[in-house]
């Protein structure tokens, strides 16, 4: 083995440089099972097994706003559904704790070594993961020009037609027909329905 770990079939795991340092790394696991995965490397790291070789599990999901049955729900949706993150270091042991773990189809890496995220790549997804947990998006788009009715607010069941959409804020400005005119509203991607 000099200078590197091989895991089970030779794949290449870590070189000598790499040893003693925790870093992030990908994992693919089947898509709808992440927090199951997540939750099964968690106990099996506190069951002793790789402890202090893995330091955190992390599936980055952003909170998102819809409608549903006339009332605005928020709820959480992972933005890498099938891939979760992990924070390791890179040994034959905890190599072998992550791919045995049920759900886990494998690393992202070149080849058949595991490549970790930059310091960089890993602040940037935690950014976003924080930024989205405080603002939810909403799950539905809209376009300028699509029709759209009111469910929510005092112009409740006027219809009208979209003339702008601002997504980062999740506005629309919608035209609605107020006594023969056609007058710009500003509401929220929530309050409204498509036609």
């Amino acid at each position: 083995m000099r200078g590197s770990l091989c895991g089970a079939e030779g794949v290449v795991v870590a070189d000598a440089q790499g040893l003693g340092t925790k870093q992030w790394y990908i994992i693919h696991a089947q898509t709808g099972q992440e927090l199951k995965v997540k939750g099964s490397l968690e106990s099996r790291v506190k069951e002793g097994q790789a402890g202090a070789l893995i330091s955190q599990v992390l599936v980055p999901t952003e909170r998102v706003a819809e409608v549903r049955g006339g009332k605005k729900r928020i709820s959480e949706r992972k933005f890498f559904p099938g891939y979760l993150l992990i924070e390791m270091e890179m040994t034959d042991e905890s190599w072998h704790l992550v791919r045995t773990t049920p759900g886990v189809t494998g690393f992202i890496g070149a080849g058949r070594r595991p490549v970790s995220l930059s310091p960089e790549e890993v602040a940037e997804i935690l950014r976003q993961t924080e930024e989205r947990k405080d603002k939810p998006a909403s799950r539905v788009t809209f376009q300028k020009g699509e029709g759209v009715r009111v469910i929510e607010g005092p112009f409740t069941n006027f219809s009208g037609v979209i003339e702008e959409v601002n997504a980062t804020r999740g506005k629309l400005k919608v035209l609605v027909s107020i006594f023969g005119r056609q007058t710009p509203v500003e509401l929220e991607f929530w309050q409204v329905e498509r036609l």
